[in-house]
């Protein structure tokens, strides 16, 4: 749920973004510590009359100052590592399906089922019950709670494949493709855009990612067939 104002994460649909968020958390709470720990030594050091003028070329604070930041780097890099090597693995994928970026819009294929391919262009009509600059005329839908590979490339330009929701931005990078695992926690639907500077339109190609039931989803496949 967005609203205005609002100074924190949306809410997530993938465990990888659930760790991602507590990541941020942890590492903000490292810094605010941090920065307390200055500000009381620069508020020490300026009200105190009778300090040494030579601890600043201490050898044992030195040592100090500089294994201290080497363990707080090393308590960070392993949920950090964490979070990189699951979000790379990718074993016994449910489905596979490739996204295309184009000038300005997104093709997506199901390359498990014959015959299931569209484009994707941003809704440009007036109906109330469009998202305005969001919404698109064909959604991408996907089965939640199974695990997708998602093969990213593009026809001419470099795009990204954004869903913050999800955690994933994925470069589109003309002649190479990139590979990335999406998993959904629920259904719902979903929001992104492009987020590389793709040219003129580059902000009226978004993103809208409907998370459904394996039910619905085989359905939908049927009626798409």
């Amino acid at each position: 749920m967005m609203s205005w104002l609002m100074m924190y994460f949306p809410d997530s649909n993938s465990s990888i973004m659930n760790l991602m968020v507590d990541f941020h958390d942890f590492i903000m709470m490292i810094l605010c510590m941090i920065l307390l720990n200055i500000i009381y030594i620069l508020i020490w050091f300026f009200f105190n009359n009778y300090i040494n003028l030579n601890i600043l070329h201490n050898q044992m604070i030195e040592v100090i100052w500089t294994v201290i930041p080497v363990i707080i780097l090393f308590f960070m890099a392993i949920p950090s590592l964490k979070i990189l090597y699951l979000f790379e693995e990718l074993v016994s994928p449910f489905l596979s399906m490739k996204i295309l970026g184009h000038q300005w819009y997104w093709s997506y294929e199901y390359g498990d089922f014959k015959n299931l391919f569209f484009d994707s262009f941003m809704d440009t009509s007036n109906e109330l019950m469009n998202f305005r600059l969001l919404d698109v005329d064909n959604r991408m839908i996907l089965p939640n709670k199974f695990k997708v590979r998602g093969l990213v490339s593009s026809i001419d330009v470099i795009h990204s494949w954004s869903m913050p929701s999800l955690g994933i931005k994925v470069d589109a990078t003309p002649g190479r493709i990139n590979q990335m695992i999406i998993y959904m926690n629920r259904s719902g639907l979903f929001f992104g855009q492009c987020s590389e500077i793709c040219g003129l339109n580059h902000s009226f190609m978004p993103i809208v990612l409907e998370s459904v039931n394996i039910s619905n989803f085989l359905n939908w496949v049927k009626l798409m067939i």
